[in-house]
């Protein structure tokens, strides 16, 4: 097995997970998407009439390999061009989607309905 080397990223990747200066910085290796849940649970998306802080209809339950997408194929654009950023860095580890989509919220200063 041969080392890969460091993590080369964009500028623009860069720029996704360079935190704000008040938050800790978070490991690089959290840079895909780990099915978390809480970017289909936190934000409000109106393209799919799901109010903020509620979890969207079409995730499906934990089963082990996190919460997946039932309409993934044929999502909303919205969806479509969501992109991991280092938020799911500060919320993917906490243990509950519950615990994640509150913290998602807490760093936007959001407060549902």
């Amino acid at each position: 097995m041969t080392a890969r080397g460091p993590l080369r990223l964009t500028p623009e990747a860069q720029a996704r997970f360079t935190h704000p200066p008040e938050y800790a910085p978070r490991s690089p290796v959290t840079l895909d998407c780990t099915a978390c849940g809480a970017c289909c649970a936190a934000p409000d998306i109106h393209a799919l009439h799901k109010p903020l802080g509620v979890p969207c209809v079409n995730l499906g339950p934990d089963q082990g390999c996190g919460h997946l997408c039932a309409i993934y194929a044929t999502r909303p654009p919205v969806c479509r061009g969501y992109q991991p950023d280092w938020v799911c860095g500060e919320v993917a580890p906490l243990p509950t989607l519950a615990a994640r989509t509150r913290r998602f919220l807490e760093i936007y200063g959001l407060q549902p309905d």
